[in-house]
């Protein structure tokens, strides 16, 4: 019977060459042609069939009505019926976009060894660019964001510090934010427009507040001496015995006469000091010709006025453009740096950055070329929507250009890379971004990730000659993960067996690498396989294919409930869309709608784009066809529901009932912040950011707006900026969430008495305005908190049974802090079971009560928090504390 129902499964037509993370459908064309109907033996045993039967008789009105809504098992589901189950033939891990070290310590620790050697600025930069290469591949974004901001303050060169800048504002997404312009300055000085223009090491610039307003011109001159250029160009010049006599000479272009300082004009270059003191015949003449250099009047006139003030704030743009080419030609360096300067403080738009870079990038002129590409940068996404922008950093000729006038740089397309993958990875702007990419890479770690780069968009294109070309230069460069690349690459053109050795190889110099027992999976079958994802698993819990893969090999066994149990493991402490669609697709096979609309709501709050069964149907559109046969619920029922899932640390329920509320009240900004919260919970930081930042976008006021800016800054490690935001807002109007995150930013730091006072007060000012309960419950849980730490227990057990009294369940985990400091260790173990049996899969309710109970109990709570969220490592240092006073124990006794 089972190998019928595998039989079935597996002879309906699949969509072949599936990669990536989503989950496989079956082509919706065999459902047309009968296929997902038809199957072998056992008169349509198997899971699929029954699915697909029963959504069939949904279509056709044949269901008997469940529970008291026998109108909605009516509904037509006929958008679901071309779709099949999940089969592990078609599951498969995604190769990772990054460098993947296999010793991730030492790599990091090589990496900051080199930042504190004793070194220059320059090779401190190189270190800190490579640091965050690497911590770009961690799931947690903050270690990323840290490092490009230690790279910034180290950055020398302009270029560095206009990309930097730039890279950190589009962490933010600023872009994203209604009604900022992408050159506003928002007082952070490392990421300030005009301050990345400024070459140099600034030590200090990570520390202080930037004060421009960056409408200033950048070189300063506002001198405002209103003297017309007629005016400047009579005025006597009088110096010293070089001069002799002023406006001794004079330069003729056709009719007119430019007089001028013979010494103001020779010092602006060597050639000029040559033509008019050396041996030419110009040196003994009062009137010299011009008229066949190309240069105008009104240029001549201007030349002549800088060469006597230095000055450019009363010429026009176009004058100043000629001026600068007239610098080129003649080599006037101070006046082309005058030049550079002045006309890269105009660019302040798309359009004029358009215009000027043309100009830049023809005569080299190296700040005018970055404050070009700051704009460009800044307003990512969208500028590489622009052909010529497209054009300029995509083209081999285009990074020609650009290094000649020195801003060709590994950082420069490694940022425009990252941007156009996470865009589309297969697009062939993307290969051209990359390929660039690798002809700047020059140290081992640049080459490393470019070739692995663009290996992995490679495979994705289905080019998996290509794809093994650059794996493998990536390996020979020294990044072993590339290695998965190329076994990859050899399976996909039917060499699995050579994919099987090289995997071999590899586990036996690396024995204790999680992803190469993953990748060793896919190349052999049976026991043996299971096996190879087991360790997998045992080596790294994060690696969600093991999992899906067993849930999916499960389903096929006719097992739903423990395929279910399956993926439940990793969604407890790893929540992703591709793990929550494979239990929606689960859900629908137990005809348990409500469940499965709650994960694609859930799906859809982490990513609104999501393209579920392999690409055929829109997240919003399943949606819509399970919402009849689920219950429905009124916006009061939703804050009901609400309540309840969050009384119940039950963050996916909750997101699907935010989810929800915004389909009646899309325009809610409260609610967007709901999401970000329960996200950051969930550790989905950027789907929190972009949750916030919606939430500023549809805030109704300055004060709601402020605050979600301050939440936005300080997600992103900018804690004194979020602070002058909630105080902006407070000023504005007092507020609970102006007055909440000025508290939290506070309390971010080692609290001294006074700090502590600070919050307090904070808190207590927070808790007398208007909010609701959810929001109340929180701020006293964080008022008792400050409490214990002020040892003011009595008063934190008062905010804790407050804060319970309006369902937050997670202060009974604080309660509990309070009776084990006042010796109560009986109480304490109690209030932490009551916080258990509320949210009976929360690790860190088991974790803490293992503090709270004897040796042997605290053992088990240990093991069993272990199994919810492998990734607490409070569980491992306890054991291995253990292990390490029982073995100093041994060796005491034997001595």
């Amino acid at each position: 019977m089972q190998h019928n129902m595998i039989t079935s499964i597996r002879s309906t037509k699949v969509i072949d060459g599936c990669k990536g993370t989503q989950v496989y459908a079956l082509n919706p064309s065999a459902a047309v042609a009968g296929g997902p109907f038809q199957g072998g033996g056992g008169g349509g045993g198997s899971v699929g069939e029954k699915l697909f039967h029963h959504l069939f008789d949904l279509q056709t009105g044949r269901t008997k009505p469940v529970g008291n809504k026998p109108a909605a098992c009516d509904v037509v589901l006929e958008g679901l019926i071309p779709f099949g189950l999940p089969s592990t033939e078609l599951l498969e891990p995604a190769i990772e976009p990054c460098l993947r070290p296999v010793d991730m310590v030492e790599t990091l620790a090589g990496v900051h060894r080199r930042t504190e050697e004793d070194c220059g600025q320059v090779e401190k930069f190189e270190a800190l660019l490579e640091q965050c290469a690497v911590f770009r591949g961690l799931p947690d974004p903050r270690f990323f964001r840290r490092s490009l901001r230690s790279a910034r303050q180290h950055a020398v060169d302009v270029n560095a510090k206009v990309v930097l800048a730039s890279w950190l504002r589009y962490e933010r997404r600023e872009d994203e934010l209604v009604g900022s312009s992408s050159m506003d300055c928002r007082g952070i000085k490392f990421e300030c427009p005009k301050a990345s223009l400024v070459p140099g090491y600034d030590p200090d610039s990570v520390f202080d507040s930037c004060l421009c307003f960056c409408r200033e011109i950048v070189d300063g001159d506002d001198d405002g001496g209103g003297n017309d250029l007629e005016s400047e160009c009579s005025t006597s010049y009088e110096d010293d015995d070089h001069s002799g006599d002023g406006n001794d000479m004079c330069f003729c272009i056709g009719d007119s006469e430019i007089r001028c300082s013979r010494y103001s004009m020779a010092s602006l270059s060597r050639p000029f000091k040559a033509m008019l003191y050396g041996g030419f015949v110009e040196s003994r003449r009062e009137k010299i010709n011009f008229s066949q250099d190309g240069v105008s009047v009104e240029v001549m006139m201007a030349v002549e006025v800088f060469s006597r003030t230095k000055r450019l704030s009363q010429f026009s743009p176009n004058v100043v453009l000629e001026m600068l080419s007239f610098a080129n030609k003649f080599c006037c360096e101070e006046m082309k740096s005058v030049c550079d300067a002045h006309l890269s403080s105009l660019v302040s738009d798309m359009d004029g950055a358009v215009l000027l870079i043309e100009y830049g990038l023809e005569e080299t002129a190296h700040l005018l070329v970055a404050a070009c590409l700051q704009v460009f940068l800044r307003e990512l996404p969208s500028s590489m929507h622009r052909l010529s922008v497209q054009r300029l950093f995509c083209s081999p000729e285009g990074r020609d250009r650009l290094a000649l006038a020195g801003h060709a740089s590994f950082l420069l397309y490694y940022f425009l890379s990252q941007i156009v993958m996470e865009e589309e990875m297969r697009s062939n702007t993307t290969v051209m971004l990359l390929e660039r990419l690798g002809e700047c890479a020059v140290s081992g770690w640049q080459k490393q990730l470019a070739y692995h780069l663009l290996g992995v968009v490679m495979l994705e294109r289905k080019e998996y000659k290509d794809a093994k070309h650059w794996f493998e230069a990536a390996v020979e460069a020294g990044h072993v993960y590339s290695s998965v690349g190329v076994a990859r690459a050899k399976h996909k053109r039917s060499h699995t067996y050579s994919a099987y050795k090289m995997m071999n190889s590899l586990i036996s110099d690396y024995s204790q690498v999680g992803w190469l027992y993953q990748e060793r999976s896919l190349y052999c079958t049976g026991k043996e396989k299971m096996m190879d994802l087991v360790s997998a698993t045992e080596l790294d819990p994060t690696l969600s294919f093991p999992y899906k893969y067993r849930a999916v090999s499960l389903l096929e066994e006719n097992n739903i409930v423990a395929s279910i149990a399956e993926i439940n493991k990793i969604i407890g402490f790893k929540v992703s869309p591709d793990c929550l669609e494979l239990r929606a697709w689960f859900l629908i096979a137990m005809k348990d709608y409500e469940g499965a609309l709650r994960d694609v709501r859930a799906i859809l709050t982490l990513d609104p784009n999501y393209i579920m069964f392999y690409g055929n149907m829109h997240s919003d559109h399943l949606v819509e066809i399970l919402r009849p046969v689920a219950q429905h619920w009124t916006q009061a029922d939703c804050w009901m529901q609400l309540y309840d899932r969050w009384s119940s640390v039950d963050d996916i329920g909750s997101l699907a009932v935010v989810h929800q509320m915004l389909e009646n009240n899309p325009g809610k900004s409260i609610l967007r912040f709901r999401q970000s919260l329960l996200l950051l919970r969930l550790n989905s930081q950027k789907a929190a950011m972009r949750c916030l930042r919606l939430a500023r976008n549809h805030s109704s006021s300055a004060h709601e707006r402020l605050v979600y800016e301050g939440w936005i800054l300080y997600d992103t490690g900018h804690r004194e900026e979020a602070i002058a935001k909630a105080e902006e807002s407070i000023s504005i109007q007092r507020s609970f969430e102006a007055f909440f995150l000025k508290a939290y930013a506070l309390a971010d730091s080692s609290l001294d008495s006074q700090s502590s006072k600070n919050v307090i007060e904070l808190l207590e000012d927070a808790l007398r305005c208007p909010s609701d309960g959810l929001r109340k419950g929180q701020a006293l849980n964080n008022l008792g908190s400050v409490y214990v730490d002020s040892e003011k227990l009595d008063l934190a057990a008062d905010c804790y049974k407050h804060a319970l009294n309006i369902k937050h369940t997670r202060a009974h985990q604080g309660l509990a802090r309070v009776y084990h400091l006042k010796n109560q260790h009986k109480a304490a173990y109690d209030e932490m079971t009551k916080l258990i049996a509320k949210a009976q899969n929360s690790a860190s309710a088991y974790e803490k009560r293992s503090e709270y109970c004897d040796r042997d109990m605290a053992k088990k709570d240990l093991c069993l928090a272990t199994q919810l969220d492998p990734l607490r490592t409070y569980p491992y240092r306890y054991r291995a504390a253990a292990l390490f006073r029982y073995a100093g124990f041994s060796n005491h006794m034997v001595n």
